[in-house]
């Protein structure tokens, strides 16, 4: 087991926090906080090997003309937005580049000439949009069932969850689960601000660490080898368990990496804190959700233009709850435990479905 636990480390995926770079810390905060890609103002690659594993995390392989193609296609549209809508003067290098990891290295400072690096950053924030917009497009025209996306998404992920296992991660606990229709219809019901579109939790994935500082490392690992961290869905991570101030204060490098982060290091201190309503007031965890990139291209005629207008990749929104095994039994006692958070929330549920239909009952008159 050492020596998976060494070879993997030299692969780069699981790195304890003395050894995480600044890009990944940043990958790390943008989990922990449910904040949004869009506002970084710099990428953190140097080489164009980190870029391929990048786009393969997004499911593009640069090798296949077609993937090559679909990403041209998705520069062209955000240049041409940037154009039309801001008057922006995008340089050809960043328009068109001969190489497309050159962009994403134009982005982190690491390409030449650097002066392009804020229009690179600028060109590839609409790059996200326009291809996320259009996956969107492509999913409601191709004829694929919910079930059978989970079902692709679990494939994917459990098949990491034992690919994890054989490396030696320090996971004690790696388990999904899908809402059945009636947890479904129950949170709708309790959440006022809910539409169906709006339920992230359908999919869900526990992970659960040996120890607490374990976990920067185990969402590192998951950022670079299962979701693509560009794809965390803002605004909705509850996090009442890990503080990104801690980990980066481990680090032997702290003081260097806090000058450089993209937002300041107490940013934190004024955020909303996002926690569950039907939560116990002792319950920790941490709670976030990615659009999970997921291919379709049986599902698409072999020559139709649908592929080439909108691509070959929709997303599946899934949820991940991470914590240590401590946290875990904790939370499974008092007022904490599952149980008494469905309790919590079937009684809101009736209490909203009875506002106003119930007759109270009068008292009985003394006679």
């Amino acid at each position: 087991m050492a020596y998976e636990l060494k070879s993997m480390r030299r692969d780069g995926l699981y790195r304890t926090v003395g050894e995480l770079d600044l890009g990944e810390l940043e990958a790390i905060r943008l989990v922990l906080r449910g904040s949004s890609v869009v506002d970084w103002r710099r990428l953190h690659f140097r080489q164009a090997a980190e870029v391929e594993h990048f786009l393969r995390l997004n499911l593009f392989e640069l090798e296949d003309p077609r993937d090559a193609r679909r990403l041209r296609a998705i520069l062209a549209q955000a240049v041409e937005y940037l154009r039309k809508a801001f008057g922006y003067r995008v340089a050809a290098p960043v328009a068109e580049p001969p190489d497309l990891r050159e962009l994403f290295l134009l982005a982190s400072g690491s390409g030449e000439p650097e002066k392009h690096r804020r229009i690179a950053c600028v060109v590839l924030k609409c790059m996200h949009v326009v291809h996320h917009m259009e996956a969107r497009e492509l999913l409601f025209r191709t004829p694929i069932r919910e079930a059978d996306l989970a079902e692709r998404v679990d494939r994917r992920v459990m098949a990491e969850a034992r690919r994890m296992a054989q490396l030696g991660l320090p996971v004690v606990e790696f388990v999904g689960n899908v809402k059945t229709r009636s947890s479904l219809i129950t949170k709708l019901l309790a959440k006022r601000e809910t539409v169906a579109a709006q339920i992230f939790d359908r999919v869900r994935y526990r992970v659960v660490t040996e120890r607490r500082e374990q976990i920067p490392s185990v969402l590192n690992y998951l950022a670079r080898a299962l979701f693509p961290f560009n794809y965390v869905v803002p605004g909705q991570t509850q996090n009442t368990l890990v503080r990104f101030r801690e980990i980066v204060g481990r680090h032997p490098a702290a003081d260097a990496i806090i000058s450089e982060l993209q937002a300041p290091l107490d940013i934190e201190v004024g955020d909303r804190r996002h926690v569950n309503a039907f939560s116990g007031r002792e319950y920790r965890a941490l709670n976030f959700v990615v659009d999970l990139p997921v291919r379709v291209d049986e599902f698409l005629p072999p020559d139709g233009p649908l592929a080439e207008d909108l691509g070959r990749i929709v997303f599946s929104l899934v949820e991940f709850q991470v914590m240590d095994a401590a946290t875990a039994r904790v939370n499974e006692m008092g007022d904490s435990n599952h149980n008494r958070y469905k309790r919590r929330q079937k009684k809101t549920v009736l209490r909203r479905l009875s506002r106003g239909l119930v007759v109270p009952k009068r008292k009985r008159q003394k006679e």
